[in-house]
């Protein structure tokens, strides 16, 4: 086994020994003078912490966990610890040999007094890492204006101490059901690696219906390991086979043709590590997104190049969709925002960045290019093209504004969908339908395009009026920009997950398009996260 692969509950073996170590230290009743002397212990290790000063001088310097009656409390700190990594964390992030030895040492009230806040803080580092993640997400990458909903530190402590311990400590995790599902998956994928992964991996560029010989024979070994093939010794690409291929490529997000290509192989044969890595990326981009997303919202997974709309839990619409280019420019953020209306019949008021970088160079070489574009100073005054000089423009001093009218082929189609915000991103219609039949689509300047629009307006009207289709058709039919309101806005949620847990509980994996999530992995290995193998 690679040697980044661990053991798993190697904490469970600590706690006989920090549970004794704890009985040692606490069980003796505190004299008067002890007490006081406890408290100004605690007082002096806190002042350099102001919320942990504010939540003991509340107490009056009492501790929470320096009594036989805290005793739950230091159980359900180290259950914690112990299954720190379930959940993606470093399994030794959390200090257990230096609580043993901070224990051991403790002899006297001074000493107890500053490991009573020495607990708190690493209670408090645990609920951070577990509720919100380990990391910030804009250091990682520029493109993800993720904000992270870190909890107060002194609310943490005051619910704690007044909390069932246990129940406290379990209700610290996302609550998400995909949450949920991808410990799930993580830890069976964890006893997968210990058993030996998937087998050899598959040779060759291409396999199809008819195929025979040991290529087809190593592709059905690991369409068994993988669960996609019942067991079978056939040796030749049967029906079963092809069935196989079909049902992992849906599974992978890939153009579903039966055929076992170079790009379907190239994910057949991608290791169970590597899906593992992306299992707890993901875990911890939920814990980067952990509140309430909307009773109704709108999910919109970039590496899935689909738009879905939520109610309450459940899917109740899907489109196809395209997202931004992997230039660093033009790729597509994460953020979460909330659709307020949609503007039906269009204008396309064009960034600045495609105007300087794409149209200007154009215009230097002919005046009446792009000539679907109504050029406008900066009074709104339309600009006489026989009479400009482009060429005395650059990018920096460019001062014109261009707008493209309500039309079929408007580049934002006949419909948007507006979330305003700083990035100006939105999802919309687009003249360009080719691109939705495509395996990966990532063409766009970062705005997201839907396939199936019109659908995705009606069943957003769905809520606000008793005959959608009419509705909208009617604001079409007039040819007029027209802005509708949601009377109830709707969440969206901008993502980016290769790994997805859907609801049947079968596990799906997408392509990292961007590379985004192999930079968090690497960001999360930096902090002590590392692979597991469970054996037997």
């Amino acid at each position: 086994m690679s040697a980044y692969l661990v053991r798993s509950n190697h904490f469970m073996r600590l706690i006989p020994a920090i549970l004794a170590a704890f009985v040692l230290l606490f069980s003796v009743p505190q004299a008067h003078a002890q007490v006081t002397e406890f408290r100004q212990a605690v007082a002096q290790a806190a002042s350099n912490d102001p919320d942990l000063l504010s939540f003991y001088r509340e107490r009056n310097f009492d501790g929470i966990w320096s009594t036989r009656n805290d005793r739950n409390r230091r159980n359900a700190l180290l259950t914690a610890f112990s299954e720190a990594g379930n959940h993606g964390l470093p399994s030794d992030g959390y200090d257990a040999e230096g609580l043993i030895a901070q224990l051991q040492a403790a002899t006297t009230v001074q000493e107890q007094g500053r490991l009573e806040v020495e607990l708190s803080r690493q209670f408090l580092d645990y609920a951070r890492d577990i509720q919100t993640g380990l990391l910030t997400p804009s250091r990682i990458d520029s493109a993800i204006h993720r904000q992270v909903p870190v909890r107060s530190r002194l609310s943490t402590m005051r619910a704690f101490a007044q909390s069932n311990p246990s129940a406290f400590m379990r209700a610290l995790a996302p609550s998400a059901p995909e949450y949920t599902r991808l410990m799930s998956e993580k830890m069976r994928m964890e006893r997968l690696i210990g058993q030996g992964g998937w087998g050899p991996t598959v040779p060759g560029r291409k396999y199809e219906r008819g195929d025979s010989g040991a290529g087809v024979v190593a592709l059905r070994n690991r369409l068994i390991a993988m669960g996609y093939l019942p067991r079978t010794n056939t040796q030749t690409y049967d029906d079963a086979i092809y069935g196989a291929i079909t049902r992992f490529q849906q599974a992978h997000g890939l153009a579903i043709d039966g055929t076992a290509g170079a790009g379907t192989l190239d994910e057949i044969n991608v290791q169970p590590e590597a899906r593992l890595r992306s299992i707890i990326v993901a875990m911890e981009r939920e814990r980067w997104i952990n509140r309430p997303r909307g009773e109704r919202h709108v999910w919109v997974n970039i590496t899935d190049f689909t738009a879905k709309i939520y109610d309450n839990g459940v899917e109740t619409f899907s489109t196809r969709s395209v997202v931004g280019a992997r230039d660093r420019d033009r790729v597509t953020p994460e953020f979460s925002d909330v659709m307020e209306f949609m503007v039906i019949n269009p204008s396309w008021y064009v960034p600045r960045s495609i105007i300087t970088k794409e149209f200007l160079p154009q215009l230097q070489a002919n005046p009446n290019a792009v000539r679907n574009l109504v050029i406008t100073d900066r009074n709104g005054r339309v600009v006489d093209r026989s009479t400009a000089d482009f060429s005395q423009y650059t990018p920096t001093n460019f001062p014109y504004s261009f707008r493209e009218p309500p039309s079929q082929g408007n580049a934002l189609g006949l419909v948007k969908f507006m979330f305003p915000n700083r990035y100006n991103i939105y999802l919309h219609d687009t003249p360009s339908k080719s691109l939705f039949g495509r395996e990966t689509r990532a063409y766009s300047h970062g705005c997201v395009r839907l396939a199936d629009p019109f659908d995705f307006a009606y069943a957003l009207l769905a809520r606000q009026v008793g005959n959608p289709e009419e509705v909208f058709q009617g604001h079409l039919r007039s040819g007029r920009e027209r802005r509708v309101d949601l009377e109830t806005p709707v969440p969206v949620h901008l993502v980016y997950r290769t790994a997805i847990v859907p609801a049947d509980g079968k596990v799906q994996f997408r392509r990292d398009v961007y590379g985004r999530d192999g930079r968090i992995w690497n960001a999360l290995a930096r902090e002590g996260v590392a692979l597991r193998a469970v054996r037997g």
